[in-house]
């Protein structure tokens, strides 16, 4: 079964052989660990309207991409390429270049090639790199690695670095190292197990590089995807491996570059067991680190797998250390595979064969949570959830006569200087006919700027009154002022309700509708979206966002909840966490409220009161702590879901 995967000056893949079944792996029991609530961040995503000037390519795949000044380049399986608005193919095998602006094929860019390109990079001197399946270049004997010149595409004679017969699947440029990753046993000569490290403008093998990895799971062992951190400190390589330089790795390894290179004290049991599908020999697809190097993401295929991350994508921060570490978070598509993604400009992308994201709760279908993305997706860095960005991929109505609708596999995702890059093995893209490749550009994106819960440490807390009617508390460090009534008359039959920037989210009946609130005013209201009406919100007894989470308390439970929430496109989280506490009733909490690292809440006995708060830590909250704010009064009885802070 062909598989995939990607990089940053990188480029896409191998084909990989149906495998035997995959041996059995116990998971290991995935320790407790301090959670980590990623920062707010702005992402710019980029437009969802494909080029239309992009060429197209006929056939196989594209796999790889680079630009140098104003050329891009592409690489892959294919035979064929023409102008978007030519009518007839040239025939241009494996590699082509093209203008970033105009999308004009370069005619002068001739390099001959005798098998398929899977990887690009640009040299400090600014040549092309290529690394694939060829054994023959320009009419020369040139296994798997060659340098070429931008302009012509003729060999550069004076780069030396070759790769032996071993596929070469992956090239990153660091500074002046090369990176390689693939199915090669020997670089230049010397001895190097699907890793190794060049000098990026000679070629020279780098001897104090010797990190091997080794032992297949199944079929052939290889290094499928590899990344490099920005500041060229640390490397993340996945693949079809158990050990590297004898030390167990179950698909994924870290490696330490920052001195002498050596495998670094990081390890999951996450991609140790086998997945329901055993003709993938491995599934950790694609790995890619954030543009400042704070976390990685790793996507994967292989069907459902229980605690295994198959068929997912997750989030693994950089910093940590030691053994069965586990995810910040995990988005799981519900049996459909993930092959490539790219982490830019505080977005992570991915692609695949995948219909839904959020469906935790869904094997071969939509559950309770899925996201309808039909190949594509975008998702916030910060929870994993989907962002409003839905190009799919599909041709619509306009596939022409020979061209493949839906294929297994995005091959590639790459962020270039001014737009995302797509290369796939099929031709649809946002309704579109586009051959084998796409290109969304940043113009035309948009800015998403972060939202949160108020963040002043006085305002005022709003309070139930009865329908269409709410009590304006004065709240601050000093505590309570006096209260005063507001009609609200689009605040009808409201339960649990919680602020986030200037939107109001609040339950009615079993749906989760949003308002605007501006000067202490509800708006008219409109369901948050349709996706979440699977989501029993009028179970809440009180709820509150903070950083990416809504955390809440229901009326059937004795704990605080939480889940992920998404304002970029208004989606709730399909999964549900408890938060470790004491010394706390929440089963007879009625309000909840977030100001200034307290949680400020009611309960049955009409009494305020506030505790602190803080999500990562082992206990985030400590009812023994708890104070009393306010006690049950004529001017307000805090007894009621309806609560939440404001600044107006």
């Amino acid at each position: 079964m062909s598989l995939p995967r990607r990089l940053r000056p990188r480029a896409a893949a191998t084909v990989v052989a149906a495998a035997a079944a995959l041996s059995t792996v116990a998971l290991s029991a995935i320790p407790a660990q301090a959670v980590y609530v990623p920062p707010n961040v702005t992402s710019t995503l980029v437009t969802a309207n494909p080029a239309d000037t992009t060429p197209h390519v006929q056939n196989g795949s594209v796999r790889a991409f680079a630009q140098i000044g104003s050329t891009v380049y592409a690489g892959g399986s294919f035979t064929g390429a023409k102008n978007a608005t030519a009518s007839g193919w040239t025939s241009v095998t494996y590699l082509i270049a093209y203008d970033a602006s105009t999308g004009a094929l370069k005619t002068g860019f001739k390099p001959s090639l005798d098998n398929a390109v899977q990887t690009l990079a640009v040299s400090p001197d600014g040549k092309l790199i290529v690394g694939g399946n060829f054994g023959t270049v320009n009419g020369v004997a040139r296994k798997n690695l060659v340098e070429l010149d931008p302009a012509t595409g003729a060999t550069v004679a004076g780069f030396t670095g070759r790769a032996d017969g071993g596929v070469v699947r992956r090239a990153i440029v660091s500074g002046n190292y090369l990176y390689l990753a693939g199915a090669f046993h020997y670089v230049n000569g010397t001895k190097h197990s699907l890793l190794a490290r060049l000098n990026a403008t000679t070629g020279a093998i780098d001897s104090t590089f010797q990190i091997d990895a080794s032992v297949a799971r199944a079929d052939s062992e290889l290094v499928w995807a590899l990344t490099v951190s920005p500041n060229g400190r640390t490397v993340v390589a996945s693949g079809n491996f158990r050990k590297v330089n004898d030390l167990a790795r179950e698909q994924v390894v870290m490696i330490d570059v920052s001195g002498t290179p050596k495998v670094a004290d990081w390890s999951t049991q996450r991609f140790a067991p086998d997945c329901q599908i055993d003709t993938f020999p491995f599934y950790a697809r694609d790995v890619d680190f954030s543009d400042d190097g704070s976390y990685f993401v790793i996507g994967a295929d292989g069907g459902i797998g229980g605690d295994a991350f198959c068929d997912t994508i997750s989030r693994w921060e950089t910093s940590a250390r030691g053994s069965n570490l586990d995810a910040t978070w995990v988005d799981r598509t519900g049996h459909d595979s993930i092959t490539s993604l790219e982490a830019a400009d505080n977005v992570v992308y991915l692609g695949g064969h995948f219909r839904w994201l959020n469906n935790a709760n869904g094997n071969d279908k939509a559950g309770p949570g899925g996201i309808d993305r039909y190949g594509f997706g975008a998702l916030d860095p910060g929870n994993g959830l989907p962002m409003a960005w839905n190009p799919g991929r599909s041709p619509g109505s306009h596939l022409p006569p020979g061209g493949t609708s839906w294929g297994p596999i995005v091959w590639e995702m790459w962020k270039g200087p001014s737009g995302l890059f797509i290369g796939q093995d099929s031709d649809g893209v946002g309704g579109e006919y586009h051959g084998r490749q796409a290109y969304f550009p940043t113009a035309g994106g948009r800015t998403v700027a972060p939202v949160d819960a108020p963040q002043a440490a006085s305002g005022y807390l709003y309070l139930g009154a009865g329908n269409g009617k709410l009590t304006r508390v004065p709240y601050g460090p000093s505590g309570v002022g006096a209260a005063t009534s507001t009609n609200q008359p689009n605040l009808t039959s409201a339960k649990a309700t919680f602020s986030v920037s200037n939107k109001l989210w609040w339950a009615k009946n079993d749906v989760l509708n949003l308002s605007t609130f501006t000067g202490g005013t509800v708006g008219a209201p409109w369901v948050s979206s349709g996706f979440n009406s699977w989501y029993e919100a009028g179970d809440m007894t009180g709820a509150f966002y903070l950083q990416g989470r809504m955390y809440y308390t229901t009326a059937s439970g004795r704990a605080l909840y939480y889940r992920y929430l998404e304002p970029d496109g208004s989606i709730v989280g399909c999964t549900e966490f408890t938060l470790p506490t004491s010394g706390i009733d929440w089963h007879s909490v009625r309000g909840l409220a977030w100001v200034a690292g307290k949680l400020v809440y009611g309960s049955t006995d009409g009494v305020l009161r506030t505790v602190a708060f803080d999500p990562a830590a082992s206990t985030a909250v400590n009812g023994a702590s708890a104070t009393v704010v306010a006690p049950k009064s004529a001017g307000a009885t805090w007894s009621n879901p309806t609560l939440f802070f404001a600044t107006s």
